[in-house]
């Protein structure tokens, strides 16, 4: 393929705002795609993918140059992409910037990599040791599978269509939809396509969701009727599979700390046709009121993300072992506070898109401990090793009624 300078540019200014103004990267990524209303669907997928890659393997590309990690410089990070291409097996064009590129060379320089699990894998030291520390045997595997690109999943919108309509509706525009086992409403798109632009999308007929989300709200076993509190909302996406499961029926309170969220939400449920959830903003006076008085209480608490780095690559550059560690007490506080709105009988859901035992299990196990009135029924972590999804944990406690 050709290569030209204005996508090459692109690529390099994208990673430049990724890593210098801390920018998110899929959002970085968006802004420069609105730039070019010419670019193509080849050329989008060109700097979106070369983004993805340049953020995922940033170490392993400047040990291959012999450069430091903080080295921002556009022609060092040119060079990067050029490295990266030349990996991919395609032909550089005689630029300045890739001088002295040979294929021998970077193979050398990879092959010593392979050597140095935390250049190969592309991740910082100190997250390389939180890892092995917590994960022993099973961080290698978990590590290649981070490394993977996350596949493109859906949650069909019950209310309004079924799988077998939708897979019909949508493959005469090029999206050919594959089933995911055990998750009835999931679903893998084969190739990547811009789903938001569809009118299925638009009509609310399915969002944009991973197969590993979507076993949270089913460990609610929420049904119609029911008072369901989604405790940490954010946008809401589970908060929606959870109308679905109710069939619009009972209520669901998606409560945030963000205002803009919620209100992403209220624009989301529209669309989706679901008006049985009610947004709060999460204050003390909030979860004082709502004391024993949710049949379901789901706690998808903010964590270090460890388990969705495939979708967020950039955020292993940004973490920092001492905000994992803030995390940790935040999570215990929300579990011990917000467990009192969870009535007897009722059912408690932890969750976390984390990898992290410390922020899963252990975190479980010493709530249980401080409270006896709640029993552990099920624990799940999702397959992250088997490509299909992201890595989640999640756990579901009653708590006991009070014996007179």
């Amino acid at each position: 393929m050709k290569l030209h300078s204005s996508l090459m540019t692109a690529v390099t200014e994208t990673v430049y705002q990724i890593f210098h103004d801390r920018k998110m990267a899929d959002k970085a990524i968006q802004q420069v795609l609105k730039s070019n209303k010419k670019w193509g669907s080849r050329d989008r997928a060109f700097i979106a993918e070369n983004s993805y890659e340049l953020v995922r393997w940033w170490r392993l590309l400047h040990y291959i140059n012999e450069t430091r990690t903080d080295n921002l410089h556009p022609n060092t990070i040119m060079r990067l992409l050029g490295i990266l291409l030349r990996m991919k097996g395609i032909e550089l064009p005689e630029w300045t910037e890739f001088k002295g590129l040979s294929r021998s060379h970077i193979k050398f320089r990879y092959d010593e990599a392979q050597k140095i699990r935390k250049v190969k894998e592309s991740i910082p030291d100190w997250l390389d040791q939180l890892g092995a520390e917590e994960l022993g045997e099973r961080w290698d595997a978990t590590l290649k599978a981070l490394n993977q690109t996350a596949p493109l999943t859906i949650r069909i919108n019950t209310l309004k269509t079924n799988y077998n309509q939708l897979a019909k509706d949508l493959l005469p525009k090029g999206v050919r939809l594959m089933p995911i086992a055990d998750l009835p409403d999931a679903a893998r798109v084969e190739e990547r396509s811009n789903l938001f632009a569809l009118p299925e999308f638009k009509e609310g007929m399915f969002e944009v969701q991973d197969a590993g989300s979507q076993l949270i709200p089913l460990m609610t076993g929420a049904k119609p009727g029911l008072r369901v509190v989604d405790a940490c909302a954010g946008a809401g996406g589970k908060s929606l599979q959870l109308a679905c499961m109710m069939e619009n029926k009972g209520a669901i309170i998606a409560m945030d700390v963000e205002e803009w969220k919620l209100e992403e939400l209220k624009k989301r449920a529209r669309r989706n046709g679901i008006h049985n959830i009610e947004t709060r903003l999460i204050t003390g006076k909030v979860i004082k009121r709502l004391r024993a008085s949710a049949d379901v209480v789901l706690l998808d608490v903010p964590c270090s993300g460890l388990g969705v780095l495939r979708r967020n690559p950039d955020a292993k550059w940004k973490l920092q072992a001492e905000t994992v560690e803030e995390l940790q007490k935040k999570q215990a506080e929300i579990l011990q506070s917000y467990a009192s709105m969870v009535k007897e009988g009722g059912t408690l859901v932890y969750a976390t898109c984390s990898i992290l035992p410390s922020e899963n299990e252990k975190q479980v196990a010493g709530f249980l401990e401080a409270n006896p009135q709640f029993k552990l029924e099920e624990e799940k972590w999702s397959d992250l090793t088997s490509g299909m999804m992201d890595g989640f944990y999640m756990a579901r406690m009653v708590r006991q009624p009070q014996i007179p």
